[in-house]
């Protein structure tokens, strides 16, 4: 087990043999350090995390440290790290800030430089997130999802799975699968090269699409395109699309394109 002797490792934690810590890491009580996991110069791995095997933390990110949030008060909570997940300089995931919760980040996920992820969200596996991407405490973001420089997402928002939001936008709602949010902040329509990229068939994109066009171009308010969306899928993506649709959500829907119909639905009527 490399260890550097200048890293600052308390004796409670559980550290893999093949895990390699680099000069002046610190990790806290209680961390659970897996396989090949590499903690570079300077990362820093707070109380109750767990990173699983092959991840790899850059010099001053900040993984488990206390949440963002007043009403915390000192209560043990967790942050778990899925396998092969990068989180790169002075990006920072935080603790749950409920005790006993636990901030997750999936599998294969890659956090670029400064970019933060907010006390008890729920991340799903290969999400990217560029320099400067935010996301507030109870954020639920799916699987592929990618999330530009500067985006920031509102507390208890949804990012759906293949959801793309483009940089420097302001995420207030939920964002239905496989959609593309562009600027100024709006759903502008589907992921097409992500789709087209991840190998979904030419059936199951014009299915997403025709579902984009009767959520944000029927005209019709957001329930009833909910359930005419219901009623004409046949695809698998097109399935998960209605299950996220019928969820319950805190934040209703992001608005679409100006002047379509689910500007309204969107907000107070959603």
């Amino acid at each position: 087990m490399p260890i550097h002797p200048t890293a600052v490792v308390d004796s409670s934690a559980e550290i893999d043999p093949s895990a390699d810590i680099g000069a002046y890491a610190i990790v806290e009580p209680g961390c659970r350090i897996g396989a090949d996991v590499q903690l570079l110069p300077h990362a820093y791995v707070a109380t109750g995390t767990t990173l699983e095997a092959g991840c790899i933390i850059h010099p001053f990110a900040v993984v488990g440290h206390w949440p963002q949030d007043l009403k915390w008060a000192g209560e043990p909570s967790y942050t778990v790290v899925g396998a092969g997940t990068v989180v790169r300089e002075h990006a920072s995931i935080h603790r749950g800030t409920i005790p006993g919760s636990t901030t997750v980040v999936g599998r294969e996920c890659y956090l670029m430089s400064t970019a933060h992820i907010g006390h008890n969200c729920e991340v799903g596996n290969n999400v990217i997130m560029v320099n400067g991407a935010l996301l507030s405490g109870h954020v639920e973001v799916g699987d592929h999802a990618f999330i530009a420089g500067m985006a920031g997402v509102h507390q208890f928002a949804r990012i759906g799975e293949r959801a793309m939001l483009a940089g420097a936008t302001g995420i207030s709602k939920d964002v239905p699968p496989f959609m593309l949010v562009a600027r100024p902040t709006y759903v502008a329509g589907t992921n097409v090269v992500g789709l087209r990229r991840a190998g979904f068939s030419t059936e199951e994109r014009a299915e997403l699409r025709a579902a984009y066009r009767t959520l944000y171009r029927g005209g019709l308010h957001f329930p009833e395109a909910i359930t005419q969306v219901a009623e004409m899928v046949r695809t698998e993506p097109g399935r998960r699309l209605v299950a996220f649709l019928q969820a319950p959500s805190k934040r209703g829907f992001q608005a679409g394109p100006r002047g379509s119909r689910p500007n309204a639905g969107s907000d107070a009527e959603l």
